[in-house]
């Protein structure tokens, strides 16, 4: 009975993995897979726990997405190994994440030990078929590459930046890649934040590497706006660590993803003032309306515009932040457009004393 719910357990992982383009093995299927199927294929053996694995595995997706129209000629696969223990023991696997490569059609494989990026994992595959994956569109970079001229542009602007300083065969700098893509996207529509790369090997930039005294991969320097005076960046790497250093130094108000967050357009000063409108009186919002007045922000005018309509209509910021709410539900907007709707839905909570969007609860 246990080796029967083992059987039904990982079938069931298999089925629900039907979404991924790599293949996943298991004891009942390996070998018609990869050593019988005439076939090459490469498998991972991995376990769920391992950071390296962890690491891999979005490279390993895309690496299978890349060749899944020659399924046919290659197969990219993988193992539970801490699940099926009796597989990695089976090829001599030792550690996660162990690659080997299997020819179909013998039992004994050749270890893979090249790069865990994906650009050499692609070499590695088509080298051993001749076959080459489907070519991706090429998509236009969020993150901006500084060359000697453009570093000496932008530096020192009214922006600030972020700098990673990176080199082709860095396999910690290509990891670092698509986190660092995510950044330059989520700040996007601030035009006063530069998210920016460096190769430091690169002709037309490695005088900016020396001048920088870049001496390890990636080296990541923050640039406060109007100065040319680096400042290491020794914080976390992930996507979270970087937006909210950026929201910090920059007075920026990104979250994960670009949109917004949910302090974004307000004003402290007159958000108490706004919650106590409806028993101040007349004399309140009249008070409100000089401070407003008196704040020079982008945002301010709106705080007077909604005290003025909310002391007309008793229900107008409910129903304003309904509507608007609605239009953002509905999607298909420009990013400016976004933006502006989630600054004012964040400045009518303030009026209710509902300050966390509804989606966040």
């Amino acid at each position: 009975m246990a080796r029967l719910s083992q059987v039904l357990t990982a079938s069931l992982a298999v089925l629900g993995a039907s979404a991924s383009a790599v293949k996943d093995l298991i004891p009942s299927n390996f070998d018609d897979i990869v050593l019988n199927s005439g076939k090459p294929a490469l498998v991972e053996f991995f376990a769920p726990w391992c950071g390296h694995c962890k690491t891999l595995a979005p490279i390993y997706e895309e690496l299978a997405t890349n060749f899944e129209s020659l399924q046919d000629k290659v197969t990219i696969a993988k193992v539970d190994a801490d699940a099926e223990k009796d597989l990695g023991r089976r090829f001599g696997v030792q550690g996660f994440p162990t690659l080997k490569w299997f020819d179909g059609k013998s039992d004994t494989p050749e270890d893979y030990k090249s790069g865990r990026d994906l650009e050499s994992l692609t070499k590695f595959i088509q080298e051993k078929t001749g076959v080459k994956p489907q070519a991706k569109r090429a998509e236009k970079q969020a993150v901006e590459m500084l060359n000697d001229k453009t570093f000496k542009e932008q530096i020192g602007s009214d922006k600030d930046a972020l700098v990673a300083f990176t080199a082709p065969w860095c396999g910690h700098c290509k990891t670092l890649a698509p986190t660092w893509e995510k950044v330059a996207q989520d700040f996007a529509s601030e035009s006063n934040v530069l998210i920016a790369k460096v190769d430091c090997e690169a002709d037309n930039a490695k005088a900016t590497a020396q001048d920088a005294g870049v001496k390890s991969y990636p080296t990541i320097f923050y640039y406060p706006k109007g100065s040319k005076e680096a400042v290491p960046y020794t914080g976390g790497r992930s996507e979270a660590d970087l937006v909210s250093f950026m929201n910090e130094k920059a007075g920026t108000h990104r979250s994960v993803g670009g949109t917004l967050d949910a302090l974004a357009g307000t004003i402290p000063s007159l958000d108490d003032m706004a919650k106590t409108l409806k028993s101040g009186g007349d004399a309140a919002y009249q008070k409100f309306a000089e401070a407003a007045g008196a704040v020079s922000d982008k945002y301010a005018e709106y705080y007077g515009k909604v005290a003025k309509k909310s002391s007309e209509n008793a229900g107008y910021v409910e129903k304003e932040l309904s509507r608007l709410q609605g239009l953002l539900a509905k999607g298909g907007l420009a990013p400016a457009k976004i933006d502006d709707l989630t600054t004012r839905s964040n400045i009518l909570r303030k009026f209710v004393g509902d300050e966390t969007p509804k989606d966040e609860l």
